[in-house]
């Protein structure tokens, strides 16, 4: 049964590792920020930690309003690849590639209004930074930083845009390498400023908001030279006519992005707000969900990855007009996850009371947190699922009906269910992260369901 599906899982994997590791990459120079920054000073970490929770609340949202640039060049990919081996029109292929050189132009116009609108929106909160309870120390050195993280929106946006462009052509290794690359260039920028080696002064926090500012900078230029330099992506760019922007694209770019982008939104908040409602109940509650959630996160590149790549083989399958394509992808990426994580779960379930031993040794910690990491096992499948499902849906540009299922999922289900457990049943954290198994589950369900539907409507019309 499974060997059909081969050819699939190793085009999908071949897609989704560059991705993973990109990830991967961009995590771990965040735990390397937060190392170098805590040994300098705990204000300057307090503050580094209160500017990032804001500015990624805002981001997320700004780097989901561009995934809808992948599926939509992704489409056109896949038609240029039909009209390749069919040996077909070539005016098909030549509009195709119109088409692509179109959205990235107006992509790049649609990136710039989202920089603005963005900058507008974290700007803004800079005066009143003193407004969210935290320690007046805190926002004094948090407000540079602040300021130097938020000027980053803008190259940062631009490398994402770069990253989505590439990715509906079917390529993530340049990402994986330019992150890598300009990561690197942070920690070892974070080394020169934070503590002032070679003759830089010594910043601390500040000098954390040059480095990242900097290696942002650095990431769409690489970006841009890999692009010129390659022919086959250069004529793209070339190809820029004042006539080509319009704003039929710019609608359709926001058509698709909007919904992902208050999808993305969606999530953070939930998981955001679990923070908050844990941290009502005790420290230690606190720091076994910090064990449980950096767990989540490190597997959560998988489904990140497989989830890229199922947006993208799937775009291309349907472009090509092939149906059965579309659903072999599909099934080979619920495949692999339900593979993977069913791993994973069965490792963090059967290491639950070890686990947190590598984090603390509060045995009132390490008791609370075994429990969590049984449930971060089951909450990795159901993410997994939900996650892949609004992967395949994004990949044939359904986007609108997967958000108001994200919203519904995760602001009814997840946090009311979480609340109810957590505090009128005494169940804690554990009620909290049950709620979010839950939640993730309905999902996972909601969403399926959804593209069978789609899927059907696809095949009748074809």
């Amino acid at each position: 049964m499974f060997r059909k599906y081969l050819p699939y899982y190793k085009r999908n994997l071949k897609v989704a590792l560059p991705v993973m590791l990109t990830q991967l990459g961009a995590s771990l120079v965040g735990l390397f920020d937060s190392i170098m920054v805590g040994h300098y000073a705990t204000v300057d970490l307090a503050a580094v930690s209160f500017s990032n929770a804001l500015f990624f609340t805002v981001m997320v949202f700004a780097m989901g309003a561009l995934m809808g640039l992948t599926p939509l060049i992704g489409i056109q990919v896949g038609k240029m690849s039909d009209q390749t081996d069919s040996s077909n029109d070539n005016s098909i292929l030549a509009e195709s590639k119109s088409i692509i050189s179109s959205l990235f132009q107006n992509g790049m116009l649609f990136t710039i209004l989202l920089s603005i609108i963005t900058l507008a929106l974290l700007g803004g909160c800079i005066p009143f930074l003193h407004c969210f309870g935290q320690d007046p120390a805190v926002v004094e050195v948090a407000r540079p930083y602040f300021i130097l993280i938020v000027i980053s929106i803008i190259p940062f946006l631009f490398f994402t845009f770069f990253k989505q462009f590439l990715e509906g052509l079917g390529n993530t290794s340049v990402a994986m390498v330019i992150t890598l690359v300009m990561n690197g260039l942070n920690i070892f920028l974070n080394w020169l400023f934070i503590y002032g080696n070679l003759g830089c002064p010594e910043l601390g926090a500040t000098g954390a908001g040059i480095g990242s500012l900097i290696a942002r900078i650095g990431m769409p230029i690489c970006f841009f030279g890999v692009m010129y330099f390659r022919r086959e992506w250069r004529v793209y760019m070339t190809a820029m006519r004042l006539s080509n922007f319009k704003t039929s694209v710019i609608k359709e770019l926001t058509k698709i992005g909007l919904p992902i982008g208050v999808q993305t939104l969606m999530e953070t908040i939930a998981f955001t707000a679990a923070f908050i409602f844990i941290g009502w109940i005790s420290k230690e509650a606190l720091a076994a969900h910090q064990i449980a959630n950096q767990i989540c996160d490190m597997t959560f590149m998988v489904i990140l990855g497989i989830g890229s790549a199922t947006t993208i083989r799937v775009s291309h399958q349907l472009g090509a007009n092939n149906l059965q394509g579309v659903r072999m992808a599909s099934n080979a990426s619920i495949h692999l996850v339900l593979f993977i994580n069913t791993i994973g779960a069965i490792l963090m379930i059967g290491c639950r009371n070890q686990i947190p031993m590598i984090f603390t040794e509060d045995p009132e910690v390490i008791a609370i947190a075994s429990k969590l990491v049984v449930l971060a096992g089951m909450l990795q499948l159901a993410d997994g699922l939900q996650v892949v499902a609004a992967s395949m849906l994004r990949g044939i540009t359904d986007v609108k009906v997967p958000m108001l299922i994200a919203m519904f999922s995760y602001t009814i289900v997840c946090i009311s269910i979480g609340l109810f457990l957590a505090f009128p049943m005494g169940m804690g954290a554990v009620g909290i992260w049950i709620g979010f198994v839950v939640g993730l589950s309905v999902a996972a369900i909601c969403l399926h369901v959804r593209f069978g539907r789609k899927f059907k409507q696809l095949s009748h019309n074809k």
